[in-house]
């Protein structure tokens, strides 16, 4: 699983489809700093992918992505 940290600021887009969820991340991302976590929230059918292209092309971090509630997707993303 994955460690508790205190640092954890939470991004939900539920309901929101490509490319909005992106969008969200990168805008959430100015006001991210070294060492923080962000937890992303989304039920796109493209989440997964795009979280991972996200993150590679950002640079950042991919804890963990996983299913939580019936298609349903949460990620960490650390900072």
């Amino acid at each position: 699983m994955y460690k508790k940290r205190d640092n954890i600021k939470m991004l939900d887009t539920l309901s929101l489809k490509c490319p909005e969820p992106i969008l969200k991340i990168a805008a959430r991302a100015v006001a991210m700093k070294q060492g923080d976590i962000l937890e992303v929230r989304g039920d796109c059918p493209t989440f997964e992918k795009d979280i991972k292209m996200w993150c590679k092309r950002a640079h950042k971090t991919l804890l963990f992505i996983e299913n939580y509630d019936n298609g349903k997707m949460k990620c960490q993303i650390e900072f």
